[in-house]
């Protein structure tokens, strides 16, 4: 292995981190000076997180299957670690729900003390990720309550509640927001809780996640160089795409922006040509009550893309798009729209039922018929 000078590790997944230099190996290939190898996924909708990995080299080498060896041995956990009988205990205990064994070992502090530690091959993760990943919300919660560390990272930058959120896990979730899990996932994974969500269609965990302060907006987490349409294409825009109606119309009522999904206006003036919603449902073929609720939402349909003789919608949508153009809005509809601005808490839809008003009216400010 001497020749390497560095090797630096971002959100790395380890599998493909050993195909690849197993491919390496196997090809012979020759490393020269000042080579640059380079490989960045930041397909941001993927179940597997962003990754990069850089290495350099300094002089003329060539790699062997003993080099290979060598390098699995150092991703592989070692068996001499300190702890390590503990945390196979423990992970036993959650693999098979045991949660009243996963309780005795945790009231023993030489298992308690290894709660929060990573272990196991693939993506090496605590306790209450492996927990969150199968679904075993009584083993989640015993942890929780011995301490474990709720928003704690595995090496793809993910934490219990974005697994149990990719997983489908709906109690895992909920036990995770009441413990105080960021609704937001971790600020060093492009990907988040609520654009799985969005994703999958699951409309309850979505509901969970915004109740519990989640974002609907797209927000910036890559740098100003780097922003572009796909960055930018926030949970409005896959449950879309993908055609999830109740995601959709959750999302808009927790405040997203019918526009762009995005409500930092220098985030959006980066981005040659944004693709607008309304633009995305057009391309996409999504039925005519998508566009409907944008167009109850507020959406503007004179923003550029919005194209009438330059798209090929249904006629249904093409006659909602044109009646949007040529009539102004009714009066009731522009009242929801103001008031909706000034409630509080903002963006919230529970925040109608203080008003006291006849339930109609009330029902009305909610979108609900």
């Amino acid at each position: 292995m001497r020749g390497w000078a560095q090797l630096v590790f971002i959100y790395i997944d380890r599998w493909v981190l050993e195909f690849a230099l197993y491919i390496q190996a196997l090809l012979s290939l020759p490393f020269h000076e000042s080579d640059l190898v380079w490989v960045l996924w930041a397909l941001q909708l993927s179940n597997t997180a962003q990754f990069m990995m850089k290495v350099t080299f300094k002089k003329h080498i060539k790699m062997s299957l003993l080099d290979i060896t060598k390098i699995f041995s150092m991703l592989q956990p070692r068996e001499d670690e300190e702890g390590e009988e503990e945390r196979q205990e423990l992970n036993l205990a959650v693999s098979q729900d045991n949660d009243r064994r996963l309780d005795d070992l945790l009231h023993q502090e030489r298992f308690r003390r290894f709660i929060n530690s990573r272990s196991g091959w693939g993506v090496p993760g605590t306790p209450l990720r492996l927990a969150a990943s199968k679904g075993h919300t009584r083993c989640v919660e015993v942890l929780l309550a011995h301490g474990a560390e709720v928003d704690s990272l595995d090496v793809k930058a993910q934490t219990p509640l974005f697994v149990a959120v990719n997983n489908g896990h709906l109690d895992c979730v909920r036990a995770l927001l009441a413990a105080g899990a960021n609704p937001s996932g971790s600020v060093h994974n492009n990907c988040t809780p609520v654009l799985t969500a969005a994703r999958d269609g699951d409309v309850d965990i979505l509901q969970e996640l915004l109740a519990h302060g989640a974002e609907a907006n797209v927000k910036a987490r890559v740098p100003e160089w780097a922003a572009n349409s796909v960055a930018c294409s926030g949970p409005l825009y896959l449950s879309a795409v993908y055609g999830h109606l109740e995601c959709f119309k959750a999302l808009l009522l927790y405040g997203a922006d019918p526009n762009y999904n995005c409500n930092d206006e220098k985030m959006v003036s980066r981005i040659k040509n944004p693709k607008t919603l309304l633009e995305i449902c057009l391309r996409h073929g999504c039925g005519a009550e998508f566009v409907q609720l944008l167009i109850d939402f507020g959406a503007n349909v004179y923003l550029p893309g919005v194209a009438l003789d330059k798209i090929s919608a249904n006629s249904e949508v093409l006659d909602l798009l044109v009646h949007e153009r040529a009539v102004p809005k009714s009066l009731m509809s522009q009242c929801r729209l103001a008031i909706r601005k000034f409630l509080k808490p903002p963006n919230q839809p529970c925040a109608a039922d203080q008003l006291e008003i006849p339930p109609p009216l009330r029902n009305y400010l909610k979108h609900q018929l």
